[in-house]
């Protein structure tokens, strides 16, 4: 298991590219030419020329809207470093015409998707800022309900190891588990018998874990533990320590209320696209319309349980979505 590595984006490489990476420089360039410059804009907007094209103080400030938390004595040297930016772009850009790549079937596709997708959001956006902002009484509420988010946060240490096992073997692993002393004894004790296992260590804040994992691990103490089954065998999570930061009403308003609004916000526009679906005429075709037979539009497959380990005496109540638990803990 390995943790999430953040990758930082830089300038391409000076190497031949795969399709996918000169699209995403034609895309991005159709996207800063919609909004502003192009052949017809004044040379008071006129930032750089690159060959016969030009990079327009329009598109500096779109890139620069951007970035979050840009201070204002900050502006004009990252507005210096998105234009050198957008000239490599534009040169990639150029080169990608001239080798005719923005015609490969590909790109054009990814565009053509990329274009809609575009569309799609602008709808969710236009819909969403007709959502009413979340009261006073709203927010204290959420922040009431909430404890192990705001009140009783905590930062949490946590080690999760996951085991390949057969549902008949839980009850002999979680065994090991209640008679080990310690975590190194217990994997110890899974060595010996050939289990195989991966573990990983991370430090997470509450708010960095999934809400619908944070209350079965807010209940653990530290030194407890969470023991789940999945299909290909077990998972446990163990809390080596923990530390309180509890985090106030006022101090965690502003999130509650974006919250809140950005949840108000989906549910209108899945509200919306139920409406809509209920009045188009959509037809499924081929192996397509078999499957929609048999799986009407808008309901999901249920999920299958997964077989579950009661914990221990000693350990939490509750049952981990491990794949959500996983996602929230930044792992593969």
């Amino acid at each position: 298991m390995h943790v999430k590595r953040t990758r930082v984006h830089g300038i391409p490489a000076r190497r031949a590219a795969p399709v996918g990476a000169f699209f995403t420089a034609v895309l991005a360039a159709i996207l800063l030419t919609a909004c502003g410059g192009g052949s017809g804009a004044k040379a008071s907007q006129t930032a750089a020329k690159v060959n016969k094209e030009e990079i327009t103080v329009h598109q500096i400030n779109f890139v620069l809207q951007r970035q979050p938390n840009i201070k204002p004595e900050q502006v004009d040297a990252a507005s210096r470093q998105i234009l050198e930016r957008l000239i490599d772009q534009e040169l990639a850009v150029q080169k990608a015409q001239d080798l005719k790549l923005d015609r490969d079937p590909r790109v054009v596709q990814q565009i053509e998707t990329a274009k809609r997708e575009i569309i799609a959001r602008a709808y969710a956006d236009h819909l969403g800022e007709t959502a009413a902002k979340p009261t006073d009484q709203e927010i204290k509420q959420y922040y009431n309900d909430k404890p192990a988010l705001f009140a009783e946060r905590r930062i949490y240490n946590l080690q999760e190891i996951n085991i390949e096992a057969k549902p008949d073997q839980f009850e002999s692993i979680r065994a090991k588990l209640q008679g080990a002393k310690t975590l190194p004894d217990f994997l110890e004790a899974l060595k010996a018998d050939n289990f195989k296992f991966v573990g990983s260590q991370m430090v997470r804040s509450a708010e960095q874990i999934p809400l619908n994992n944070l209350d079965a691990i807010a209940r653990l103490k530290d030194g407890q533990f969470i023991m789940n089954g999945h299909p290909n065998g077990l998972t446990v999570l163990f809390l080596a320590g923990s530390q309180r930061q509890p985090a106030t009403e006022a101090q965690a308003r502003a999130s509650i209320e974006m919250f809140l609004l950005n949840q108000r916000r989906a549910e209108l526009v899945a509200k919306d696209i139920k409406s809509m679906r209920d009045n188009a005429k959509i037809e499924y075709v081929g192996k397509f319309a078999e499957a929609a037979a048999s799986a009407p539009a808008g309901t999901p497959p249920a999920a299958a349980p997964a077989p579950a380990v009661s914990d221990s005496p000693t350990g939490a109540s509750g049952p981990v979505d491990n794949n959500e638990l996983a996602k929230g803990l930044g792992i593969k």
